[in-house]
């Protein structure tokens, strides 16, 4: 694809089975000056203590965070949806924190972030499908689509498992299938865009 020529607004990855060590592997690869908000849907068990935040904060150039009620998002900060939550992001870039049921047996949901990040940010948004055993993010994937954004998944042959990027593969026009390396090296010329 060629590159867009409007500054990202956001990126947003979702994740479920093999998720963290995907995770870590774009996390620390970004640059340190990467200036975009990221925010991750990561499925993990509904009594989950933080630790994934704490992880990824600790291996990334950038700061990593839990995700807070009503918190604006900022440039150069990675967001991590909390255990039990949906996060969904507000046209004034406010995210908020939800315990709305459950969508495709996940809370947080990666469809509900996508969905709602895709209907603020249009086509300057980045949507990021990684390794998953379900087909939650395909429908926030065809939202992101839909809206002109960018739509990027894990190349399923190198995803511990394919089953959530072969599910977006087979319904929506995907932009780029990639390496996890080559993930973080088409965020970072993104993120150039607009420095």
């Amino acid at each position: 694809m060629e590159k867009p020529t409007k500054e990202i607004g956001a990126i947003v990855i979702g994740a479920s089975a093999g998720g963290l060590a995907a995770l870590q592997k774009i996390c620390r690869n970004l640059d340190e000056n990467f200036s975009i908000p990221v925010i991750i849907v990561q499925h993990i068990h509904a009594h989950s203590d933080g630790f994934m935040a704490w992880h990824l904060n600790s291996i990334s150039p950038l700061k990593v965070k839990e995700a807070e009620d009503k918190e604006k998002l900022e440039e150069g900060i990675i967001y991590v949806a909390p255990a039990n939550y949906h996060i969904i992001v507000d046209d004034d870039s406010v995210i908020s924190l939800t315990t709305d049921e459950r969508v495709n047996y996940s809370r947080p949901s990666i469809d509900v972030l996508f969905e709602s990040a895709a209907d603020v940010y249009r086509d300057r948004l980045v949507g990021v499908i990684l390794t998953g055993a379900n087909d939650d993010g395909t429908a926030g994937m065809s939202a992101i689509n839909q809206s002109g954004g960018i739509t990027i998944i894990q190349n399923p042959q190198t995803a511990e498992v394919r089953t959530m990027p072969e599910s977006v593969l087979r319904q929506v026009h995907v932009d780029q299938v990639l390496s996890l390396e080559k993930i973080s090296e088409f965020l970072n010329t993104l993120n150039e865009l607009g420095n």
